[in-house]
């Protein structure tokens, strides 16, 4: 018989910690049967499954100390908050006690620690965060969302081959479409770093289609938008952003009066399929893309539905880790 999966999860991690961590992690030994380590205060982790009354099955605790807060120095993760439930995550990763890991924590300390303890793949020079975002007839994949303000050509090349073997193996995307998320759809558009990266991706081993503006990832015209982490987390939270008053607006027009609660009691299924599309709930969080091992960042407000997501996330991200490595390295060669 196999050996289970087992994903460290990092328990204090996150907004609603540790409650949806501990049921996510419930759910997701029931799910995908696999083996959940909570990293954190044992003696609360202990004492909230009995509160919750979930079960403990395929679930073992590693005692923590503290937790790396928002706030703090994410280089911490190797110093004073090395034995925080985020780092003991990491070490149980780095010393293959533990195969995937799974955070709502700091995105800068995930970061840093992945980078740092876990290791990054041969020939990544950067690794790059990449959600998953809702388009029109599917989701599309953006990278770098924010882990590297400053990029070079060579490693948006990186990002793009990434992301392409990420959203054919895991998403089941055929030939994905990889596009360069600029000003505009001409060859010469953009800064010096656009123009330099149009070079490197159109030699890159992938189908990229060339330029795309900031509204073409979401009508689906490409599967995978490669940009910078200073411009691609500034896109992320404009679309997070137009997202919150979408829902605001269709709200107060469902909400004006009698006519339009009937028309929303017609539109109800269709409404409820757009909420769905747009709830970062179901993807469950971001693969950080060039580490050895699989990272995912859950989002800070995850609730246990997106902590299982998370977890089922990463256990399908483990079967492309050697296929990203093979094609970095293919890369590598070609330049």
């Amino acid at each position: 018989m196999p050996n289970l999966i087992k994903i460290a999860l990092d328990c204090f991690g996150g907004d609603h910690a540790p409650d949806k961590a501990i049921l996510g992690a419930a759910l997701a030994v029931a799910e995908y049967g696999v083996e959940i380590i909570l990293t954190g205060d044992e003696r609360i982790i202990k004492s909230r499954i009995k509160t919750l009354g979930v079960s403990d099955k395929s679930i073992t605790i590693m005692n923590a100390d503290g937790v790396i807060e928002i706030e703090d120095d994410p280089l911490e993760i190797r110093k004073s908050k090395k034995d925080s439930s985020m780092g003991k995550a990491f070490q149980l990763v780095a010393n293959a006690d533990a195969d995937a890991f799974v955070s709502a924590g700091s995105t800068a300390a995930m970061v840093v620690g992945a980078t740092m303890l876990v290791g990054r793949m041969k020939g990544v020079k950067r690794p790059a965060l990449a959600p998953l975002m809702p388009g029109i007839n599917g989701y599309y994949m953006l990278l770098d969302s924010g882990a590297n303000m400053e990029c070079r050509a060579e490693m948006l090349a990186q990002f793009g081959v990434m992301g392409s073997i990420f959203m054919e193996k895991i998403m089941g995307v055929e030939n994905p479409r990889v596009g360069l998320l600029n000003v505009g759809s001409e060859r010469e558009k953009g800064r010096e770093l656009e123009q330099k990266a149009y070079d490197a991706l159109s030699n890159a081993p992938i189908n990229f289609i060339g330029n795309v503006e900031g509204r073409d990832p979401i009508a689906n015209l490409c599967d995978v938008a490669v940009t910078d982490g200073f411009t691609g987390n500034i896109y992320l939270k404009a679309v997070e952003g137009m997202g919150v008053f979408m829902k605001a607006s269709l709200r107060e027009i469902f909400g004006a009066n009698a006519g339009s609660k009937i028309g929303y009691l017609l539109s109800k299924k269709g409404v409820k399929t757009l909420g769905k599309k747009t709830d970062y709930r179901e993807v469950g969080g971001s693969p950080l893309l060039g580490i050895k091992k699989p990272v995912i960042k859950a989002h800070g407000s995850s609730d246990e539905k997106a902590f299982k997501n998370a977890i089922g996330q990463a256990v399908s991200f483990a079967g492309a880790i050697g296929e990203i490595e093979a094609a970095i390295a293919a890369l590598k060669e070609e330049n």
